[in-house]
């Protein structure tokens, strides 16, 4: 079996509980209600709270899980990938169905699957996926105005969509991240990049190895200036070439990203689902960058 993680810790497999469990799930929240996915101090309302303790209900014992990538307040998440280890014995649907009844209304478990002790829901995510709503417009929408991003400025779509392509690739993202992200490298590879009009909305997905603290909505600021015409094409590289969060403008709200997709080895036989929201059926890497 070789080496196995726990709760961030590297165990040798001896170490393995007899009779230990290991659950992945995935797991859709629309954030607006908390502040963040993370446990914070203070009690205050978060996603990984409210999953600790129905999931403590089910098992009749203290649960703590681990996630794929932390969300911060007012994000959302489609399939958010989430894993814990208990004791006991739970037929997959009292994950699902049955946990249901300790959940608020706002967070959904969609599946829930069993893991070898190999698996670990934040180490092994190979990419991750995110998609990123505005809405144009004079009026701001009533509906889902705090699902989506609005911009009273009407937005250049292909602008935006060649100012995106200097960002695909590896590269050093010091001035996409926040100044208090504590990531040990600035350095991250976006694999695809690409933006869209879906209707009335124009919609970012950005797939990466992985991501910085507010890296995907500094992304979007910066694009949607570029949209607006406040900057020209080149400065997202002007930007990035910069290494400088301060020559980096605004970061985008919250209220319009999605966690939609994390990527697994094929070996751990997680289930599939589309990355969503709910009213698109497209799956990821479906649709074309250009206008």
């Amino acid at each position: 079996m070789g080496k196995y993680v726990r709760n961030g810790e590297i165990l040798a497999d001896t170490n393995w509980p007899e009779g230990m469990n290991r659950i992945a799930m995935a797991v859709e929240y629309k954030g607006s209600s908390f502040h963040g996915f993370q446990v914070q101090p203070g009690g205050l309302a978060t996603v990984q709270g409210a999953l600790h303790k129905g999931l403590s209900k089910i098992a009749a014992e203290p649960i703590s899980l681990v996630c794929a990538g932390r969300t911060d307040a007012g994000v959302h998440a489609t399939n958010q990938i989430v894993h814990f280890d208990t004791l006991v014995q739970r037929p997959e649907k009292a994950w699902t169905r049955g946990l249901k009844a300790y959940l608020p209304d706002d967070i959904s478990v969609h599946w829930a699957h069993d893991v070898g002790p190999e698996f670990h829901a934040r180490f092994n995510a190979q990419s991750r996926t995110y998609r990123y709503l505005i809405a144009e417009g004079c009026a701001k929408p009533a509906l889902l105005h705090d699902q989506i991003t609005w911009s009273r400025k009407a937005l250049h779509l292909q602008k935006m969509v060649d100012a995106a392509r200097d960002l695909v690739g590896e590269h050093d993202f010091t001035s996409y991240r926040a100044v208090q992200c504590q990531a040990h490298s600035p350095v991250r590879t976006i694999e695809h990049l690409t933006l869209v009009r879906k209707g009335e909305l124009i919609v970012l997905e950005i797939r990466a190895n992985a991501f910085l603290h507010h890296m995907v909505r500094n992304i979007v600021g910066v694009l949607m200036a570029i949209g607006a015409g406040e900057k020209p094409v080149g400065w997202a590289k002007q930007v990035l070439m910069a290494r400088d969060r301060r020559l980096g403008g605004v970061t985008a709200p919250p209220f319009g990203l999605y966690l939609v997709q994390v990527d697994y080895d094929a070996s751990f036989g997680l289930p599939a689902r589309l990355p969503g929201p709910l009213y698109f059926d497209e799956p990821v890497g479906h649709w074309y960058s250009d206008e």
